[in-house]
């Protein structure tokens, strides 16, 4: 891989991962408010501190280059899950929107899977160990 390649690895990293670092921060501010819409759409309200751990802890993770096959199989499976939960009213344009970033970032996420977090990642560094 060349060099102006590998650079890209953790800017890509940061790039998927910073809406769920955002947004897993945004949680605990509005902590209540996310627990009711969790619920009226059916979803235990105690799960929103795993959900809030998976965004901010997954999020560093994948930006750090940590663990990344690991988070990213795990934020595949949340994409497309909070897609179909939450935002599948496709008479709401605004849910289409959004189901199908989920799905985009899905596919992001399983193409991180499958190539891993590159040559600037921790996993690389510890595999030299």
């Amino acid at each position: 891989m060349t060099s102006y390649m590998q650079l890209f690895s953790p800017v890509g990293r940061l790039l998927i991962a910073n809406i769920f670092l955002i947004d897993g921060i945004n949680k605990i501010s509005y902590y209540e408010g996310v627990a009711e819409w969790m619920f009226l759409k059916g979803v235990p309200e105690y799960l929103l501190p795993l959900v809030i751990l998976l965004e901010i802890g997954g999020a560093l993770a994948i930006i750090l280059g940590w663990r990344v096959k690991l988070f990213s199989l795990l934020f595949f499976v949340f994409c497309i899950l909070t897609a179909i939960i939450f935002h599948s009213d496709f008479t709401n344009n605004m849910d289409k929107v959004i189901f199908m970033k989920n799905m985009s970032m899905a596919g992001g996420f399983l193409f991180l899977f499958l190539h891993g977090g590159g040559d600037f990642s921790l996993d690389k560094r510890r595999k030299k160990f």
